[in-house]
């Protein structure tokens, strides 16, 4: 018989697995508790994308030299974008009572894709808000805005994210209709303090996320012998 100490032991030294989400702010308060959605699964890859801010390009001869010391210039950090793929399943998310409890079984995953899919979408009290003001005379009628939400992916990785792109593979349905298994491909773009154009929690979270990038290039090692490379290097300041 398995000694039921050395067992205990051994499931306290199991990691317990960090779930990956995304925070939503609705009203972008200090005191506000985000809405939480949580990664069923968490996906299995992560495709990241980095292109530079570069100044437009200008024309004429005449800017040419301008050009050569402008040539490593940018305007801001890189627009960044992230693709990846989250597994829904009712199946599993039902099996345990306190599940059941917290969730209406009879919807399937339609309250798990809608509460996704309202990242892209203004609230509906802002449009009929923005209608009244119209019918009322308003020259210019402020638009609608969705909220504010967070990545996160560890504790490397909380950063300010817009949902750009939503598409669904329902792939197994109820005998009401309702999905049961889907697949979603979701694209998000990092928001950075050019997109904030002013003090904000989004602004902040950037912040603090290019701050933890900086934190952990100064960890990078290599391990390598550097001189032969070095050797290679032309001197600089030598015309």
């Amino acid at each position: 018989m398995a000694d039921p100490v050395a067992t205990s032991s051994e499931f306290t030294r199991t990691p317990k697995l960090l779930k990956g989400a995304i925070a939503v702010y609705r009203k972008e308060s200090p005191n506000e508790t985000p809405q939480l959605i949580v990664f069923q699964y968490n996906p299995d890859q992560v495709k990241r994308s980095l292109a530079a801010r570069t100044p437009p390009k200008g024309g004429g001869g005449g800017n040419a030299g301008a050009q050569r010391e402008d040539v490593l210039r940018v305007f801001g950090p890189p627009i960044e974008t992230i693709q990846m793929s989250v597994v829904l399943s009712a199946t599993d998310q039902y099996q345990t009572d306190l599940n059941a409890q917290r969730q209406d079984i009879g919807d399937g995953l339609h309250p798990a894709l809608a509460t996704l899919e309202l990242l892209m979408y203004p609230p509906s009290s802002s449009i009929q808000a923005a209608s009244d003001r119209a019918a009322k005379g308003a020259v210019q009628v402020a638009q609608a805005s969705v909220p504010l939400t967070l990545l996160v992916w560890g504790k490397s990785r909380v950063v300010p994210i817009m949902l750009t792109s939503f598409s669904v593979s329902e792939e197994a349905f109820d005998d009401r209709l309702n999905p049961i298994e889907a697949k979603i491909d979701v694209g998000l773009r990092v928001l950075t303090y050019i997109e904030f154009l002013k003090r904000s929690m989004g602004r902040d979270a950037f912040k603090a996320y290019h701050s933890s990038k900086e934190k952990l290039a100064a960890k990078y090692a290599h391990g390598f012998d550097e001189q032969p490379i070095r050797g290679l290097l032309p001197p600089l300041g030598q015309a």
